[in-house]
């Protein structure tokens, strides 16, 4: 079975690489861009074949698509950083969007059409009320930054296409998951590399933070991924699942644990740069209707994906 993650040197995208090579008979493509760090696939990067590829170009896409020829297709290319979104709203748009037309656009050519996995986000939902929790998948959908907005374009995209031309599309509404390898700009894996950084000794024993009220709804980047081949294997075509824990913990809730992880003593400091112009109370995902299809239910507890996310970057620190 040929696969073709775009994004794979991300950090969902590198897990969900290990993940399928575990499987017998899976050939394993990945796209990226020039600017693409490769740390995330170092140790995997002889067992897949990488793929070059700028998803803007609607020809890069083509061409890549065409020489993969995959029988499913896992889309987690994207601006996925909330706040940039603020900064660069059109960019992420442009980005999100025409990347995903260009894939949709170069499935269609194929022979044999491939089954294609959209990497939603619980970010789509936005303005949640009480009465709304947990969140199921017809609650309506209010993105409150221009990432939700992009991801919900994503998505009706990926329907759109399904009812049209008949693609094999599913798309997946995760919530926040998180773990090794994620980004320092995410807010648990910022905590944790300050944490780390006041462990050795190269920075002020001061972390700063944002909002640590928010509640969301976690699980861990491994569970996440095992969930997206799931979906690919049992799930509907033009439908959409959320894929949740089912429960929430605040953002502070996260940090208590971490320190716990640690011997450090810091201070901790709101900065208000770190501070989002409009932000969301509480994500709380019911993803009943994914696992009674695929029998998905998260198994690393929250604890050991932060020794792990903590881990991570003491290796690297």
């Amino acid at each position: 079975m040929r696969i073709l993650i775009t994004g794979i040197t991300g950090m969902a995208g590198s897990h969900l690489a290990d993940y399928l090579l575990t499987m017998e008979q899976r050939e394993v493509h990945g796209t990226y861009r020039h600017r693409s760090k490769l740390d995330n696939i170092e140790h995997i990067q002889d067992r897949i074949d990488l793929e070059l590829c700028d998803m803007t170009d609607s020809a890069s896409v083509r061409k890549v698509v065409k020489k993969c020829q995959p029988h499913v297709i896992f889309h987690l290319a994207a601006q996925s950083y909330v706040p940039a979104s603020w900064n660069a709203p059109s960019d992420t748009i442009y980005t999100n969007v025409i990347g995903e037309v260009n894939l949709l656009e170069a499935a269609r050519d194929l022979d044999t059409p491939p089954t294609i996995v959209i990497a939603g986000t619980s970010e789509e939902y936005g303005l949640i009320e009480p009465k709304d929790l947990p969140i199921r998948e017809k609650c309506p959908l209010r993105p409150l930054s221009p990432y939700g907005v992009s991801k919900v374009a994503q998505e009706m995209l990926a329907l759109q296409y399904h009812r049209s031309y008949g693609l094999r599309t599913i798309v997946t509404r995760a919530f926040n998951h998180e773990g090794p390898r994620r980004g320092d700009v995410f807010v648990t894996s910022s905590f944790a590399k300050q944490i780390v950084q006041i462990e050795k000794h190269k920075k002020e024993p001061l972390l700063r933070v944002g909002d640590l009220t928010a509640k969301r709804d976690w699980s861990d980047v491994r569970d996440v991924v095992k969930a997206y081949w799931l979906a690919s294997q049992w799930c509907y075509f033009g439908e959409v699942y959320n894929i949740a824990s089912g429960k929430s913990l605040t953002v502070g809730k996260m940090l208590d644990m971490l320190r716990a992880l640690s011997k450090a003593e810091f201070t901790v400091y709101q900065d208000p740069a770190r501070m989002r112009p409009s932000d969301i109370p509480e994500l709380r995902g019911d993803s009943t209707k994914f696992r009674d299809l695929t029998g998905w239910k998260p198994e690393i507890p929250l604890r050991q994906t932060l020794k792990d996310l903590l881990d991570y970057w003491r290796e690297r620190i």
